[in-house]
């Protein structure tokens, strides 16, 4: 007896069934990422809530002003102890200088010299106060400078597990930081991707001198220049 042939898929049914399949795919792989995301962000929440409401155990003070750094001198004398992080701020000199003048201790204060914007301000610094295992740090900075740091601020380091509190300093003229819509709109969209990335990926920045350490014989007057603002001619 003859058998009756099956009839074969027309190669747009075919075709159909293959991108049905792929999509399955994507959407699974999907809400695998956005289930494995949603997890890690609220483990981080918790951890969060919990460091925010401790004491601040570090302070980072963000380049851009001299004024920063001549206010985070009161909080080196207050709180001797607490480690002090200056992200690509003024010449290491004028540092020196400021502390010195201001007869607030150096040990416990770091230049971070790999910095080169705000977004690199806190993936290097931040790598540090991991280091440190910090859970909650104080970030110095302008009005003018936000909202953009605060943002990336609690973006970047609350993907490390550390708590953001923001304190800014009273500026006479034009600081460093001026801030656009389209750049802080930039900056929040490339450091939420970072925060995937980061993992596999090293951020440790190898150029990080201590301030007690610096050697100020070793620099010529020519060699660098201090802001106006921080009065040290």
């Amino acid at each position: 007896m003859k058998q009756k042939s099956r009839p074969q898929p027309t190669p747009s049914k075919v075709g159909t069934r293959g991108r049905r399949k792929t999509q399955k795919i994507v959407t699974g792989v999907t809400v695998f990422f956005v289930f494995i995301l949603g997890g890690f962000w609220a483990a981080q929440m918790l951890r969060l809530q919990s460091a925010a409401a401790g004491s601040v155990d570090a302070i980072l003070v963000l380049g851009g002003s001299i004024k920063r750094e001549m206010h985070v001198t009161q909080c080196a004398r207050q709180n001797p102890d607490l480690p002090i992080v200056i992200s690509q701020g003024s010449a290491s000199p004028c540092v020196w200088l400021i502390f010195d003048r201001d007869r607030a201790p150096k040990q416990n204060v770091w230049l971070e010299r790999c910095a080169y914007s705000t977004f690199t301000n806190f993936t290097f610094s931040g790598e540090l106060l991991k280091q440190w295992d910090v859970k909650k740090v104080k970030v110095i900075t302008s009005q003018t400078h936000l909202p953009r740091a605060k943002w990336l601020a609690q973006i970047l380091l609350g993907a490390k597990g550390i708590a953001v509190e923001i304190e800014t300093v009273p500026e006479e003229g034009i600081p460093g930081n001026k801030e656009f819509w389209l750049k802080t709109a930039l900056d929040i969209t490339r450091s939420l991707i970072w925060t995937l990335i980061e993992p596999f990926y090293s951020t440790e920045c190898q150029q990080i001198q201590r301030l007690s350490e610096i050697d100020l014989t070793q620099w010529q007057p020519e060699d660098y220049r201090c802001e106006y603002q921080g009065q040290l001619d």
